[in-house]
């Protein structure tokens, strides 16, 4: 079993008292959330930004509105003094990013906890037949061949991918949080007779082990379509990201290489989520967080962030 590692990088009265005078200095922003709709950033678009200015990043995505982050890593921190950071700023994070990779995953459900988070995310979940590498296969070219053999997967290999995605379940229930996978595009390759890896994982995981974080933009740009799966599977997504890319990207279920689209800012790509978003809040959705695949060209990731944020904003 392996995580792609791309993403290396407790409320107390007092911080509460101090993210109510943080929003009382802006107003304007009581309302930036649509009713029922929480408004988020995956941190993984300003992990850059956090590398340089923890405090200062936080901030700035407080002030452009944000009032929940997804965290990617603590960017050299211990989750404890993240979660401080995110106080301080008046941020919440309700889900994290963990590379679920350990046969126990306890010390990542605390990291969790440390955090203030409820779901325990995996980016990328994979469990495979295949043997681990090789002595004197560095870090980096390991995680090349993880990334390339995305494109082979099996539907057996999807298979024990749920089974995989059900044990960690069990154990983040036992925890105390919810488990939920978040999906790319590779998991939609046509594996014959129209059938997908991503289905195998829908209906071969347990609805109440197993929630779903869906990348929107990476479903869209495998050819699928968000609100035919919010339509057929409710209650089992509680959060998206929503990304685009830009126009004229095609289809495609290859995660690297010539293929792979460019992310641009929401809006000025090809995904429109006005109907993405209405129909993940009648699915059940809670959480609905911005992301942006780097490189950002341009602008500044901070500057990304607000444009994107205008933007889900604006959906009615």
């Amino acid at each position: 079993m392996s995580q792609f590692p791309r993403r290396h990088f407790l409320i107390t009265g007092t911080a509460a008292a101090a993210a109510l005078a943080i929003e009382s200095t802006r107003p304007s922003l009581l309302c930036a959330e649509a009713p029922g709709r929480a408004l988020g950033i995956q941190l993984y678009t300003v992990a850059a930004d956090l590398a340089k200015d923890v405090p200062g990043t936080l901030k700035a995505l407080s002030n452009i509105g944000y009032m929940n982050v997804e965290s990617a890593g603590f960017a050299n921190l211990s989750a404890a003094d993240f979660r401080k950071a995110i106080d301080d700023a008046g941020l919440r994070c309700p889900s994290a990013h963990l590379r679920l990779t350990a046969d126990d995953p306890g010390p990542l459900f605390d990291e969790a906890h440390a955090l203030g988070a409820h779901y325990a995310v995996s980016s990328v979940l994979v469990a495979t037949s295949e043997q681990a590498p090789q002595p004197g296969v560095g870090q980096k070219e390991a995680a090349q061949g993880f990334v390339k053999n995305l494109s082979n997967l099996t539907l057996d290999d999807f298979k024990r991918t749920a089974e995989l995605a059900n044990r960690i379940g069990v154990k983040a229930k036992a925890a105390g949080l919810q488990y939920a996978y978040h999906n790319h595009n590779f998991e939609f390759k046509d594996q014959g007779n129209g059938q997908v890896g991503y289905d195998v994982l829908l209906s071969q995981t347990d609805p109440d082990l197993v929630k779903f974080e869906l990348d929107c933009g990476w479903m869209v740009a495998a050819g699928h379509d968000p609100v035919q799966y919010f339509s057929k599977y409710p209650n089992r997504y509680r959060m998206i990201h929503v990304k685009d890319f830009v126009a004229g990207s095609k289809p495609t279920t290859n995660l690297t290489g010539p293929e792979r689209p460019t992310g641009t800012e929401l809006g000025r790509g090809h995904i429109d989520y006005a109907p993405i978003f209405a129909a993940a809040g009648a699915a059940g959705v809670e959480y609905f967080f911005s992301e942006q695949e780097p490189p950002i060209v341009g602008m500044t990731a901070l500057e990304a962030a607000k444009v994107n944020f205008d933007y889900m904003r604006a959906i009615k």
